[in-house]
């Protein structure tokens, strides 16, 4: 990548969220993504790029539906929690108060709320797959009109 674009891209503003979600047999797991952005009013609808080394991409397969927790910017303990990833089989959410989605996926209580929704599609995009995930639940934390979102910025576009 030219050294330009790197340092411009890397600059581009991002939120951060903890993505969770099931492989529909019973599995969980929560991954920190922060290129997530909104791409319809009507219907609601988010892209969500994940790394194609990800075996999110794999579950999201075979259970199309996923839930974002929008964490704000006082709150690293979930960029040192969900930060270092998970095995397959390993509880994401030990020692974190959760809650259940409509769609029964997990929602941190204390992040400053979540979105649910279902992958509309996918498109393979370099390193990453993006989905496009239509929204259908919504529950706001009690800090969401306190809190600001927590803004990511990088030092570079050519990594994390």
């Amino acid at each position: 990548m030219n050294d330009d674009i790197a340092a411009v891209l890397g600059r581009t503003p991002s939120g951060l969220f903890i993505v969770t979600l099931s492989d529909g047999n019973g599995h969980e797991t929560g991954l920190l993504a922060s290129w997530v952005q909104q791409a319809s009013f009507e219907p609601p609808a988010v892209t969500v790029a994940v790394n194609k080394k990800r075996y999110a991409n794999e579950w999201l397969k075979a259970s199309p539906k996923m839930a974002l927790n929008l964490i704000g910017e006082t709150q690293k303990q979930f960029l040192g929690h969900f930060g270092k990833g998970f095995e397959p089989d390993a509880n994401a959410f030990d020692g974190l108060a959760t809650s259940r989605t409509p769609g029964n996926l997990t929602a941190l209580n204390d992040a400053l709320g979540w979105l649910e929704g279902e992958v509309k599609g996918s498109v393979e995009a370099g390193d990453h797959t993006i989905h496009l995930v239509e929204l259908t639940a919504a529950g706001k934390g009690t800090e969401l009109e306190t809190q600001r979102p927590w803004v990511h910025v990088r030092k570079s576009g050519a990594g994390y």
